[in-house]
């Protein structure tokens, strides 16, 4: 097919899912088990078991810029205030995320006046999504960190938070994660054994059961996380679900229907070629497909930025479109320098990020609305992890303190020489030397209740968010101060990251740009996921928050999304 050429005779579809995330691998899997023809289009690679990058050259390549011709896993945003890091792949953030299902807090869903002059307000509640919760951390085999039974119970960093939290009085836990630890259900955990999947695999590979390599999330190439592409959109495909993948949808139109109103929906999405030469989507092959209804889940940017961008085939859209941003109140830090009193000395605190799934445990600290007398807005911090191969990273950038240990080795080298005993304490001093800074380190990430005000518009044609962390400043002022009890408790210190000094936050969980709502001058769509005024469209990923979740939202999007299905099939 020729460049920018169009394909003749569009295909009718009952539903068309834009995205494979938290909410469009629900809906999709719940619509094509009902029968339903489903295409699924995802603009990311699929991903098997073994094949995410680790080396050097791949990794820098593992970054989603079709123009440049990088056709990666990791899309990263940047905007006047906020960063963000994205998933480009079969099974959206599910393929990076940290794992963790925690289900909205039964007070968080709350209806209060914000300082901007508008509000946060939840048309939905905790007792209609308890069902749906249910049903998603079923399928995504939820179960918590097996920390009281070997080999898990030596997990340092599981160990370190629940001393701090003991020792501040404050409320530990080990959350349920979308991790397979067990072969199979009832089964006990061991790592690297065989899993035995509810449905066939969408890779055809055999999965085995986590490692503890802290690999999650840069992609797990044992697929033991219970990723979506393993769990959801396995079943889907097993439905006979159709599922495209590096299929970008680019427009979106109605369908003028006899009664005035859209009888259907018109995509038109562009399909990439990794492997040919850097190309712009204008010039890359589109295809146009039909279908009755249509469901955005292509993540809170990329929903929110493709209705921006097709809003004049949507004259009637509610005018809150690209409102309600939020960070989900991320703030990713760590603790440095962890120690412990032993013998009268201080020695160095073992906190090992690279041993167990990247998170294992939360502390979750109170919200004024729990009205238990606590102030402020609420959030969970939880200990983080990462790759064994990040811990030589991490000796590398804090060269001072391994060029000290390196000058300290080769004073005791010079002096054994000197006194003629040369092998004296060799081994002592190389482990001195190679070990000092990863091992008494701790990535935490704080999220919570930050102030959904920030816009999110086009400005040339580009996505912008309007945000500050201004109004929030008193909820990330609390964060800190959290974190940085914890870390005194360990023996450390508070390491804000670099770009925190400028009050420029960094979050891997973006919400908003689409809010539900009662009504459409206040919201994009209903509490059913409909968007206002056009039937037969729907809105199903964190862009449909009208605030910020609070914990991990992946867990209360999916949940949204299988309410969603309810009222599509009812």
């Amino acid at each position: 097919m020729p460049a920018g050429a169009s394909s003749a005779g569009p295909e009718d579809f009952d539903t068309v899912v834009v995205g494979s995330g938290f909410g469009a691998s629900v809906v999709a899997f719940r619509l094509a088990e009902a029968g339903q023809r489903v295409c699924v289009l995802e603009r990311g690679k699929a991903y098997p078991p073994g094949s995410f990058p680790r080396d050097p050259r791949r990794m820098a390549a593992n970054l989603w810029d079709p123009n440049a011709g990088l056709h990666g896993l990791f899309d990263a945003w940047a905007f006047t205030r906020i960063e963000s890091v994205v998933s480009s792949g079969l099974g959206g953030g599910s393929l990076i995320y940290g794992n963790v299902l925690i289900r909205k807090d039964e007070r968080w869903f709350v209806d209060e006046a914000l300082p901007d002059g508008g509000y946060e307000r939840w048309p939905i509640d905790r007792a209609l999504l308890d069902p749906h919760y249910d049903a998603v951390e079923k399928i995504l085999g939820a179960a918590p960190y097996p920390f009281h039974t070997a080999p898990y119970d030596k997990t340092s960093k599981t160990l370190a938070m629940r001393e701090a939290a003991e020792s501040l009085g404050l409320d530990w836990m080990l959350p349920e994660l979308a991790v397979s630890f067990a072969p199979g259900p009832g089964e006990e955990p061991a790592p690297g054994q065989p899993i035995r999947d509810p449905f066939p695999n969408i890779h055809g590979q055999l999965r085995y059961t986590c490692r503890l390599c802290g690999e999650c999330d840069v992609g797990c190439n044992d697929g033991a996380k219970n990723s979506l592409d393993h769990t959801y959109l396995s079943g889907a495909k097993a439905h006979q679900a159709e599922i495209r993948t590096l299929s970008e949808v680019r427009a979106l139109e109605p369908i003028d229907g006899p009664g005035g109103g859209p009888s259907g929906y018109r995509v038109t999405y562009v399909t990439h070629r990794p492997d040919g030469p850097p190309t712009r989507r204008r010039d890359l092959p589109s295809t146009t497909i039909r279908a009755r209804r249509v469901v955005l889940g292509a993540g809170t940017f990329g929903t929110t930025y493709l209705l921006l961008r097709n809003r004049a085939a949507f004259p009637r859209m509610s005018p809150a479109l690209g409102t309600r941003f939020s960070g989900n109140g991320d703030l990713l830090s760590a603790i440095v320098g962890a120690s412990r009193q032993q013998g009268g000395k201080s020695v160095p605190r073992d906190l090992d990020p690279s041993m167990g799934p990247v998170i294992t445990s939360a502390i979750r600290i109170a919200d004024e609305a729990d009205g238990t007398g606590a102030t402020g807005r609420g959030f969970y911090v939880e200990d983080g992890g990462n790759p064994v191969f990040l811990d030589w990273l991490a000796e590398t950038v804090g060269v001072l303190g391994t060029t000290k240990r390196a000058f300290a080795f080769m004073a005791r080298r010079s002096l054994a020489h000197v006194m003629g005993r040369p092998r004296t304490d060799i081994n002592e001093d190389l482990s001195r030397l190679i070990g000092g800074v990863s091992a008494v380190s701790l990535p935490t990430l704080v999220m919570g209740r930050d102030i959904p005000d920030g816009v999110m518009r086009l400005r040339n044609g580009d996505l912008e968010v309007d945000w500050t962390p201004r109004h929030s400043a008193a909820y990330y002022d609390r964060a800190e101060e959290t974190i940085r009890a914890i870390a005194g408790t360990l023996g450390g210190r508070l390491l804000n990251s670099p770009l925190w000094f400028f009050r420029r936050a960094i979050t891997a969980h973006p919400l908003g740009g689409c809010p539900m709502a009662t009504d459409e001058r206040h919201g994009v769509i209903g509490a059913d996921g409909e968007v206002f005024n056009y039937p037969g469209l729907f809105v199903v990923d964190g862009a449909a928050m009208p605030g910020p979740v609070g914990p991990n939202p992946s867990l209360t999007i999916a949940a949204f999304a299988d309410h969603v299905a309810d009222g599509i099939l009812s």
